[in-house]
């Protein structure tokens, strides 16, 4: 590990020093040049690719670590990484990678195939000496795979136990992401605060609701990138951010306030980007439990609510009101024949009033602000306000994102009856595999906080994802959406295109239709 080189050093004392003073000499910060400070949503929770879901980590690590594949610029197509190339069988059982001969892992270690045996190994064998590491949420992305092994010093072949279609598409995700086997036998459980990958930039320092500092790797196989180094900043509080970033305390905001975007705009110092991709915001249903075990209460919810509004008022047109339970961003999968369930009061009551909870008492957990959230608090409160509205009353507990991942993804039996949630997805396959399935409840390791369960869903998603036709898929997943729309587990709110903001004399940034931050070209001037 490299010193946290002069010019950050310089710049971090000065300006912890303001922001301890509060926020009036918060406003006398200045960025140190080539150095890019980045203004995050929140505080990582973890730097070790294998234990985290949010966004707002793998905003950090995409720059620390290298997948065997990666996601083409601008597309979520793949393109080759640290494996140079790669050959599929007929049947898509058995995947062989050639692996580069010459990349070498932050610490010094060498990148081979037994290093990428041993990332996976970690993850999906509970005997392997540092599965005691984890856990690891995300694990599910590779449990079709039966089998991997080292065929050769640079060759690891994965042979699974039946065809997987986003199989690929996993590997470039952040869950597939490469760490040094080196450090994580140094520092074990404590890997997630000391990481080492191939990626263009290398961990340097974590200091906790501070920043986290990664400078330049100049030996990155893929060319070294134009900035000394990268700090990424937890400021939790969108004005707060948007404050930094007038005053020169930031260089890029991710996820800027609806209300901010025209100004930005407007203002010749700043560049907004904008950038469609796969997202969904909607609000889990607790269907084990309350209200929500009756269908029609879920409907209700879904009619109550004014998705419009909140599209057009709370987010200033940045989103689109979503109609189900995958993107429209994934074209070839989406269900187009599917409305959004149309904002009707009146309908919403008569469903009330059928199911037996008129007057329900709710409780509705929401965010302070979280990865893809989409200004949290005032949705939250518009949506409490438009269920009051048809006579249901919610008392709404708010909590910091991490905070509110504990109470969310164990699930909300005995603890709430709907939650906010937001993701951004890489295949068709993930949200629902993981959030929707009878077998993705929360103590089965998912994410299905909310306890759906419908067979039918369950058939369709298994037979999608061992199918290798992409048409075969599409269909599947057509039907599997008309299902879950009508089942209404979820109150579908909005598809975001997400934005961000960066200084002029910030170059060569562009947002991905992944979400990811990929840093590796930018340059200051």
């Amino acid at each position: 590990m490299t010193p946290i080189p002069k010019g950050v050093r310089r710049w971090l004392l000065p300006a912890l020093a303001s922001a301890a003073l509060g926020f009036s000499a918060a406003l006398a910060a200045q960025t140190p040049p080539n150095v890019l400070i980045v203004g995050q949503i929140a505080e990582p929770k973890s730097l070790d690719p294998a234990q985290v879901t949010a966004v707002n980590d793998f905003r950090i690590m995409m720059n620390l670590y290298d997948g065997l594949v990666r996601y083409a610029d601008g597309t979520l197509d793949m393109e080759p990484a640290l494996a140079s190339e790669w050959s599929i069988n007929e049947d898509g059982t058995v995947y062989t990678f050639t692996l580069r001969d010459d990349v070498t892992f932050h610490d010094g270690s060498p990148l081979d195939a037994a290093a990428v045996v041993f990332n996976f190994q970690r993850m999906l064998d509970d005997t392997h000496p540092y599965h005691d590491t984890g856990p690891f949420p995300l694990a599910f992305f590779f449990n079709a795979v039966e089998h991997v092994e080292a065929t050769a010093e640079f060759e690891v072949t994965f042979t699974l136990a039946e065809p997987y279609a986003p199989f690929l598409s996993n590997l470039a995700y952040p869950t597939g992401l490469i760490v040094s086997p080196s450090a994580v036998e140094l520092h074990g459980e404590e890997f997630g605060r000391n990481p080492s990958g191939t990626g263009p930039f290398q961990f340097e320092e974590w200091q906790s609701n501070s920043r986290v500092v990664a400078s330049r790797n100049d030996a990155y196989w893929d060319g070294a990138p134009p900035l000394e180094a990268v700090v990424f900043r937890p400021i939790t509080d969108g004005n707060t951010r948007v404050a930094e970033m007038m005053a020169g305390g930031i260089d890029l905001m991710v996820e800027v306030p609806p209300d901010n975007v025209a100004m930005f705009e407007e203002d010749g110092m700043f560049e907004v980007f904008e950038q469609a991709g796969p997202h969904l915001w909607f609000l889990i249903l607790n269907t084990r439990e309350g209200p929500f075990s009756d269908k029609r209460m879920r409907q209700a919810v879904n009619y109550a609510i004014d998705k419009r509004s909140l599209v057009d008022d709370v987010l200033q047109g940045t989103a689109e009101v979503a109609a189900g339970p995958t993107p429209p961003a994934f074209a070839w999968a989406y269900n187009d024949s599917l409305e959004p369930y149309p904002h009707d009061p009146d309908r919403a009551r008569e469903l009330i009033e059928e199911a037996g909870h008129a007057g329900a008492e709710l409780t509705f957990y929401v965010t302070e602000g979280g990865s893809g959230m989409l200004a949290p608090i005032p949705m939250g409160s518009a949506i409490q306000a438009d269920l009051a509205a048809v006579g249901l009353d919610v008392t709404i507990e708010t909590y910091e994102w991490n905070t509110f991942l504990e109470r969310v993804n164990p699930g909300l039996e005995g603890k709430a009856d709907m939650a906010q949630m937001a993701w951004m997805t890489n295949d068709p396959d993930t949200l629902p595999f993981l959030a929707l399935r009878t077998d993705a409840m929360p103590d089965q390791g998912g994410f299905n906080s909310g306890y759906y369960s419908n067979p039918e869903v369950d058939d369709l998603l298994e037979q999608a994802r061992r199918s290798i036709s992409q048409s075969e898929r599409a269909a599947l997943y057509r039907e599997m959406q008309a299902i879950v729309h009508e089942d209404a587990p979820w109150a579908f709110i909005a598809n975001w295109q997400q934005n961000a903001v960066a200084r002029a004399n910030v170059e060569n940034f562009t947002l991905q239709p992944s979400f990811f931050l990929l840093l590796h070209d930018v340059a200051k001037h």
